[in-house]
């Protein structure tokens, strides 16, 4: 263990599971105290436990009024002090987009980019007293950048996060926070489970140059980095963790 991030607290959303898991244990494990958000308050079934120093809290993302009596409670010990914000909830559907009901377009814009958004703004005042320059970490997608069909309107959210993070990075620069963003390539994960079968699987693989899954940490030591010292000169940007997926050509 090293503590890179000793001293520093944040949230990471959607941590009970996958991804968020892994970021949350990558940012413990380097010194962070990290509370994990999610429908659950605890890991999901097979994951075991999380490192020490992540707290799993149970909460709702889409409430404002019990995110900000939330915030209020984790951020106490601190002088009202937040270092970073992971917002990695999300969700997605498979559906050709003509049949595509619309009760399921509205829930993946709440949670994929309207929660995004209202949870960065009730952190915005605590994210802003860091004494490193407050960070928040954004996860895109692929999807942000290439068309994927049958999931279209997760596309249209991602890129949509994209742009908000270029958006909070420029208004929020003089505040003293700085605000990137991941994309994560094909990582086993439950959504991806959802949305890839076995021959759309082995397309993928071959069209990447790494011609393999990525290891959910990898995208845990980009947070790391994008939390840490290093970054603080660094803000707009998007950083692709994907086995060279978004650089293959034709």
């Amino acid at each position: 263990m090293h503590n890179e991030l000793s001293n520093k607290v944040g949230i990471v959303t959607g941590g009970s599971s996958g991804i968020g898991f892994q970021i949350a244990n990558v940012l413990a494990e380097a010194g962070a105290t990290v509370y994990v958000i999610s429908r659950t308050g605890q890991p999901k079934e097979g994951y075991g436990s999380s490192v020490p120093g992540v707290i799993h809290i149970k909460g709702d993302i889409g409430d404002a009024g019990s995110m900000t009596a939330l915030l209020e409670e984790i951020t106490a010990p601190n002088d009202g002090v937040l270092d970073f914000l992971v917002n990695n909830a999300g969700v997605s559907y498979k559906c050709r987009a003509e049949d595509f009901p619309m009760d399921w377009f509205d829930q993946i814009m709440d949670v994929n980019v309207k929660y995004v958004f209202q949870l960065s703004v009730l952190c915005y005042p605590h994210l802003k007293k860091s004494a490193g320059r407050g960070r928040i970490v954004n996860i895109t997608s692929m999807s942000a950048h290439l068309g994927f069909s049958e999931v279209v309107p997760y596309c249209t959210s991602k890129g949509a996060v994209l742009a908000m993070t270029r958006g909070l990075a420029v208004e929020w620069a003089g505040d003293n926070i700085c605000v990137n963003s991941i994309a994560p390539g094909w990582f086993r994960s439950k959504m991806n489970e959802q949305v890839v079968d076995v021959a759309r699987e082995q397309k993928i693989l071959n069209r990447m140059p790494l011609h393999a899954y990525g290891d959910t940490r990898d995208l845990g030591k980009m947070a790391e980095f994008l939390v840490g010292d290093g970054a603080a000169y660094i803000t707009g940007q998007d950083f692709a963790v994907d086995g060279g997926a978004l650089a293959f050509g034709y």
